[in-house]
């Protein structure tokens, strides 16, 4: 497994490997468990933007790799339409760099978390920009998940008049 999937994997199960980080630090006699339990503190909102990730992961394979399989048609208002060709090739080439994105985001998240556990946990330099990049991060996720529950809802299709 190379570097980059370990950090992919490993940020996508940071939620609930802080949850057990924090659990260990309450439960067990670690030597430094203050630092231990701010770590995993910080681990929580940085868990739950990798969980954002991917979501949008999952979503992007569905709805644009996967475009074909998953919406029935007809295809007539559908971007790249009025065929089924034309709307799969359209979601697919427009889901590729989102996807990209949130892979992005992902080893961003999982670089955050080794760089700021140094840091809590054994007082090395994490670099000028990790505190505020984490901070950024986790805010523009929470605004990335409020806007997305509170789009409005799409208008039935109706037949066309004639």
């Amino acid at each position: 497994m190379t570097t980059a999937s370990r950090s992919l994997g490993r940020a996508a199960a940071l939620l609930p490997l802080s949850l057990a980080r924090g659990a260990s630090a309450l439960t067990g006699r670690r030597p430094r468990r203050a630092r231990t339990l701010l770590h995993a503190a910080v681990g929580l909102p940085l868990g739950a933007l990798a969980l954002v990730a991917v979501g949008v992961e999952v979503l992007l394979v569905l709805r644009g790799l996967l475009y074909g399989f998953v919406e029935p048609g007809p295809y007539d208002h559908s971007w790249g339409g009025p065929s089924l060709a034309g709307a799969w090739l359209a979601h697919a080439a427009i889901s590729l760099p989102f996807a990209a994105a949130a892979l992005g985001l992902l080893w961003l998240v999982a670089e955050l978390d080794t760089r700021l556990g140094a840091h809590l946990l054994r007082g090395e330099r994490p670099g000028a920009w990790a505190w505020p990049a984490a901070l950024a991060a986790c805010a523009g996720g929470a605004v990335f998940v409020v806007a997305w529950v509170h789009q409005p809802e799409p208008r039935p299709r109706t037949a066309p008049d004639g």
